[in-house]
């Protein structure tokens, strides 16, 4: 089952950036975990600042994955195409945070993609990822 996580703008700085909302451990090291963890998985990741690398990203994936695992960072509140990216494919995306976004500024409370995705994952931190996998299992 081949899923790719997709990540949005800022979330190369995880480890670094704000460590009191997202934590002190970098993507990669954490990606390397969850390919540990999930060996049925064919896990591959991308990220991007740039908002049409990341619908590009879903486009080219979106027909062929078995599912795809979405952290679109601030542009989930802000990108109608993203959110119509998300429509436009065929294969189920989750929606993913790390941190609480309703806990956090009113303008994070509105998502452009979560109408169109098989679901949502919000508030974990980091293990918001593996719980999203853990969706795919079923």
């Amino acid at each position: 089952m081949k899923i790719i996580i997709i990540n949005g703008p800022n979330l190369n700085l995880l480890g670094k950036r704000e460590p009191n909302v997202y934590g002190n451990q970098d993507f990669e090291s954490y990606f390397q975990s969850l390919q540990q963890q999930f060996p049925q998985f064919e896990l591959s990741y991308f990220q991007s600042n740039i908002e049409g690398e990341l619908i590009d990203a879903l486009q080219a994936h979106g027909f062929s994955y078995d599912g795809i695992i979405l952290n679109a960072g601030a542009y989930t509140h802000t990108s109608i195409g993203i959110g119509d990216a998300v429509k436009a494919i065929t294969t189920p995306v989750i929606e993913v945070h790390i941190s609480n976004t309703y806990a956090r500024e009113s303008f994070r409370h509105h998502s452009h993609i979560a109408p169109n995705a098989a679901g949502i994952v919000i508030g974990f931190g980091l293990k918001s990822y593996q719980l999203a996998l853990y969706s795919f299992l079923n």
